[in-house]
Protein backbone atom coordinates (compact mmCIF):
# COMPACT_ATOMS: atom_id res chain seq x y z
CA UNK A 1 0.00 0.00 0.00
CA UNK A 2 1.29 3.48 -0.87
CA UNK A 3 1.70 5.83 2.07
CA UNK A 4 -0.04 9.18 2.39
CA UNK A 5 3.20 11.09 1.78
CA UNK A 6 3.71 9.49 -1.63
CA UNK A 7 0.13 10.32 -2.61
CA UNK A 8 0.68 13.90 -1.42
CA UNK A 9 3.87 14.26 -3.47
CA UNK A 10 2.13 12.88 -6.54
CA UNK A 11 -0.73 15.32 -6.00
CA UNK A 12 1.76 18.20 -5.87
CA UNK A 13 3.46 17.09 -9.09
CA UNK A 14 0.12 16.72 -10.85
CA UNK A 15 -0.90 20.18 -9.69
CA UNK A 16 2.27 21.56 -11.29
CA UNK A 17 1.50 19.63 -14.50
CA UNK A 18 -2.01 21.12 -14.55
CA UNK A 19 -0.53 24.60 -14.15
CA UNK A 20 1.89 23.90 -16.99
CA UNK A 21 -1.01 22.84 -19.21
CA UNK A 22 -2.90 26.02 -18.36
CA UNK A 23 0.14 28.16 -19.12
CA UNK A 24 0.60 26.43 -22.46
CA UNK A 25 -3.09 26.86 -23.27
CA UNK A 26 -3.43 30.53 -22.35
CA UNK A 27 0.17 31.66 -22.67
CA UNK A 28 1.50 34.00 -25.28
CA UNK A 29 2.02 31.76 -28.30
CA UNK A 30 4.10 29.09 -26.54
CA UNK A 31 2.47 26.37 -28.62
CA UNK A 32 3.15 28.19 -31.90
CA UNK A 33 6.81 28.51 -30.98
CA UNK A 34 7.00 24.83 -30.03
CA UNK A 35 5.35 23.92 -33.34
CA UNK A 36 7.75 26.07 -35.37
CA UNK A 37 10.80 24.66 -33.58
CA UNK A 38 9.51 21.12 -34.08
CA UNK A 39 8.96 21.62 -37.82
CA UNK A 40 12.26 23.39 -38.53
CA UNK A 41 14.03 20.14 -39.28
CA UNK A 42 11.60 19.15 -42.04
CA UNK A 43 11.86 21.58 -44.94
CA UNK A 44 8.90 20.19 -46.89
CA UNK A 45 6.42 22.11 -44.68
CA UNK A 46 5.83 25.83 -44.44
CA UNK A 47 6.12 26.31 -40.67
CA UNK A 48 3.98 29.42 -40.46
CA UNK A 49 0.91 28.04 -42.25
CA UNK A 50 1.01 24.66 -40.54
CA UNK A 51 1.48 26.17 -37.09
CA UNK A 52 -1.31 28.70 -37.61
CA UNK A 53 -3.92 25.93 -37.53
CA UNK A 54 -2.01 23.24 -35.59
CA UNK A 55 -1.75 25.27 -32.38
CA UNK A 56 -5.56 25.23 -31.97
CA UNK A 57 -5.87 21.43 -31.56
CA UNK A 58 -2.77 21.54 -29.35
CA UNK A 59 -4.50 24.09 -27.09
CA UNK A 60 -7.61 21.92 -26.91
CA UNK A 61 -5.38 18.97 -25.98
CA UNK A 62 -3.73 21.06 -23.24
CA UNK A 63 -7.14 22.05 -21.83
CA UNK A 64 -8.11 18.37 -21.64
CA UNK A 65 -4.77 17.55 -20.03
CA UNK A 66 -5.28 20.33 -17.49
CA UNK A 67 -8.68 18.93 -16.44
CA UNK A 68 -7.31 15.37 -16.32
CA UNK A 69 -4.32 16.38 -14.19
CA UNK A 70 -6.57 18.32 -11.81
CA UNK A 71 -8.98 15.40 -11.44
CA UNK A 72 -6.20 12.91 -10.72
CA UNK A 73 -4.47 15.41 -8.43
CA UNK A 74 -7.60 15.76 -6.26
CA UNK A 75 -7.98 11.98 -6.20
CA UNK A 76 -4.41 11.56 -4.94
CA UNK A 77 -4.85 14.39 -2.44
CA UNK A 78 -7.97 12.70 -1.04
CA UNK A 79 -6.13 9.38 -0.77
CA UNK A 80 -3.25 11.13 0.97
CA UNK A 81 -5.68 12.57 3.51
CA UNK A 82 -7.17 9.12 4.06
CA UNK A 83 -3.83 7.37 4.63
CA UNK A 84 -2.14 10.10 6.68
CA UNK A 85 -2.59 10.90 10.34
CA UNK A 86 -2.38 14.67 9.82
CA UNK A 87 -4.02 16.88 7.24
CA UNK A 88 -1.37 19.56 7.89
CA UNK A 89 1.32 17.06 6.93
CA UNK A 90 -0.50 16.23 3.69
CA UNK A 91 -1.05 19.87 2.81
CA UNK A 92 2.58 20.82 3.46
CA UNK A 93 3.86 17.84 1.45
CA UNK A 94 1.57 18.62 -1.47
CA UNK A 95 2.60 22.28 -1.41
CA UNK A 96 6.30 21.47 -1.33
CA UNK A 97 5.94 18.96 -4.16
CA UNK A 98 4.01 21.51 -6.21
CA UNK A 99 6.55 24.30 -5.69
CA UNK A 100 9.54 22.13 -6.51
CA UNK A 101 7.85 20.55 -9.55
CA UNK A 102 6.78 23.97 -10.81
CA UNK A 103 10.33 25.28 -10.56
CA UNK A 104 11.74 22.26 -12.40
CA UNK A 105 9.09 22.35 -15.15
CA UNK A 106 9.49 26.11 -15.54
CA UNK A 107 13.25 25.71 -16.01
CA UNK A 108 12.93 22.78 -18.44
CA UNK A 109 10.05 24.04 -20.59
CA UNK A 110 10.28 27.84 -20.45
CA UNK A 111 13.87 28.45 -19.38
CA UNK A 112 12.71 30.35 -16.29
CA UNK A 113 15.02 30.93 -13.37
CA UNK A 114 13.78 31.44 -9.84
CA UNK A 115 14.98 34.16 -7.49
CA UNK A 116 16.88 33.38 -4.33
CA UNK A 117 13.83 34.35 -2.27
CA UNK A 118 11.84 31.58 -3.99
CA UNK A 119 14.40 28.96 -2.92
CA UNK A 120 14.55 30.41 0.61
CA UNK A 121 10.78 29.97 0.82
CA UNK A 122 11.02 26.39 -0.49
CA UNK A 123 13.74 25.65 2.06
CA UNK A 124 11.60 26.96 4.91
CA UNK A 125 8.65 24.92 3.66
CA UNK A 126 10.82 21.80 3.53
CA UNK A 127 12.16 22.45 7.05
CA UNK A 128 8.61 22.74 8.33
CA UNK A 129 7.71 19.58 6.45
CA UNK A 130 10.59 17.73 8.08
CA UNK A 131 9.39 18.90 11.49
CA UNK A 132 5.88 17.67 10.72
CA UNK A 133 7.12 14.28 9.55
CA UNK A 134 9.55 13.86 12.45
CA UNK A 135 6.98 14.54 15.14
CA UNK A 136 4.93 11.66 16.40
CA UNK A 137 1.20 12.21 16.61
CA UNK A 138 0.14 12.76 20.18
CA UNK A 139 -2.76 10.72 21.42
CA UNK A 140 -5.77 12.60 22.63
CA UNK A 141 -6.56 12.65 26.39
CA UNK A 142 -9.80 10.78 25.71
CA UNK A 143 -7.88 7.94 24.09
CA UNK A 144 -5.48 7.73 27.05
CA UNK A 145 -8.39 7.53 29.50
CA UNK A 146 -9.92 4.65 27.51
CA UNK A 147 -6.66 2.74 27.62
CA UNK A 148 -6.43 2.93 31.42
Amino acid sequence: MISGSIYALLAGCLGAAASLSAKLTLGADYLKEICEVGLESGEQYDETTVCLWLHIPMRVLCVGLMFLCNAVMWTFFSKALRYSSSSARVTATTTAGNFISSAILGKLIFGESQAVLYWVGISLTLCGLLLLHASTPESLPQEEAKRE
